[in-house]
């Protein structure tokens, strides 16, 4: 790989919502030219709307790809990486880094595909990221150097914040952080049914919880302090507060929570099985 900050070119395999902001992300901080990012996807007309939108240059197959990028972003669904991984084996390098965003999918399944071509990177990203707040995770089989471990840290920090973990925790990270805005979309709406049932406008409901968890995350982000600790700032003794919290526990809802993250992370440990 090319040595210096923006020198080298950025592929991806896949353009879909993840891979578009990755491109988005990386163009906005200034640390890849356009004309050096390289993309192939095979639904050509979103290709070619992402192409017209952000200048980057369209690959003919997911080999040409390869073949004119240092680092390639396989952003593609988990179901297809064997596919994926068998057709560009033959094009990858010693020189190439691959970086997956896909759940379940380890090191060692894609050095068995490739035959240890190249230097991988898993990664596990969420959707928070198409609005530059992502939480990413990353392990890699310590094959890179430490600038170009940088490198791929620069470019995932253009999703959000990036935090690097043994490859043992990543299906975890699956369950928390990669499925985790499901959960709290769930919680949102659930919160805003709520507030529907208690007689507000829905929008308005909407609303006022969308901005109850933003704010709340910013708060345990920036304070420092524990979840518990916020939430009993919050119950007065005999309050509603710690009315609704009873009945939250009357209902199974930290255990609901808890058997979710545990089932999803188990789901993402059989997906390379499959």
């Amino acid at each position: 790989m090319p040595e210096g900050k923006g020198s080298y070119r950025l592929g991806f395999i896949g353009a879909g919502n993840m891979a578009s902001a990755i491109m988005k992300g990386v163009l906005a901080r200034g640390i890849v030219h356009p004309n050096n990012i390289y993309a192939f996807d095979v639904d050509l007309d979103k290709l070619n709307r992402l192409s017209a939108e952000l200048g980057i240059s369209m690959a003919k197959d997911n080999c040409h790809v390869v073949l004119n990028s240092d680092i390639v972003i396989l952003a593609v669904k988990p179901n297809t990486y064997s596919k994926v991984l068998l057709e560009i084996k033959s094009c990858l390098e010693d020189r190439h880094i691959l970086i997956s965003i896909a759940a379940g999918i380890t090191v060692d399944f894609i050095k068995q595909l490739i035959g240890g071509r190249c230097k991988i990177v898993r990664t596990m990203p969420n959707t928070p990221a198409l609005v530059g707040e992502g939480m990413t995770a990353l392990c890699t089989n310590h094959d890179l150097s430490s600038d170009e471990l940088a490198t791929v840290k620069d470019i995932l920090r253009s999703l959000g914040k990036v935090e690097e973990v043994s490859e043992s925790l990543m299906d975890a990270v699956t369950a928390v952080s990669g499925s985790g805005p499901a959960y709290v979309a769930m919680f949102i709406e659930a919160m805003a049914d709520g507030g529907v049932l208690a007689g507000l406008p829905r929008d308005l409901a909407y609303r006022m919880a969308i901005q109850t968890v933003i704010g709340t995350a910013r708060l345990l982000s920036e304070s420092g302090k524990h979840p518990g600790e916020l939430k009993d700032m919050v119950c007065s003794p005999g309050g509603t507060t710690i009315e609704a919290v009873r009945q939250l526990e009357i209902h199974g809802f930290r255990g609901a929570v808890i058997e979710a993250v545990n089932a999803c992370m188990l789901k993402a440990k059989s997906i390379a099985k499959e």
